[in-house]
């Protein structure tokens, strides 16, 4: 048996992708490859995928490469077992695009396909953007990697909100996850 030289750029990365088979997430974090210096891939905020200034329209290609997508002290990479590309994310790198109650959990789904359940492993954070005053939430994805939450999505969240102990929050996963400042309501 012969092993397959890989191929290094963009095409490196989806033919190492695909030789990893449909066994799940490629385990990303295991691996240490040398840095190759940067591709130019960007995730813009609406979680539109470029490269080279133009949208990758294959979905199933943008999905190929969120597989590999590792965020790292030096931000993010995508990465296989030969090599390790910095991409630019202009804020998370995935849209959380949905949202549903599954008992007491909620359960979200992304723009490339991840489902995760909030709770205290993937938890849901609010921040406010400086520039608008408006609300950021966000839910953590798998590995330090965050789905910003849709704002159609983050409504639903605010028409479930609870109070408790003077702020409005989420319950899934058996944790609280305030959405509102102390002392606010809802969005």
């Amino acid at each position: 048996m012969t092993d397959t030289p890989f191929k290094s750029g963009l095409d490196g990365v989806a033919q190492s992708v695909k030789a990893a088979g449909e066994r799940g997430l490629p385990p990303v974090h295991l691996w240490n490859p040398p840095h190759c210096g940067e591709i130019d891939i960007r995730i813009r905020k609406d979680g539109v995928w470029f490269h080279e200034g133009t949208p990758i329209g294959r979905e199933a290609l943008v999905r190929l490469f969120s597989s590999v997508l590792r965020l790292d002290p030096d931000g993010y990479h995508l990465v296989t077992p030969v090599e390790k590309m910095k991409i630019t994310v202009e804020d998370a790198p995935f849209i959380a695009v949905r949202v549903d109650r599954e008992g007491e959990d909620l359960v979200f789904q992304t723009n490339v396909g991840d489902t995760v359940t909030a709770g205290a492993d993937n938890p849901i954070r609010v921040t406010i953007d400086a520039e608008t005053g408006e609300p950021r939430p966000y839910v953590h994805v798998r590995r330090g990697l965050e789905a910003l939450i849709a704002r159609s999505v983050f409504y639903e969240l605010a028409e479930t909100a609870v109070e408790e102990d003077g702020v409005w929050g989420v319950r899934s996963g058996g944790a609280f996850f305030p959405i509102a400042a102390p002392g606010k309501g809802p969005a």
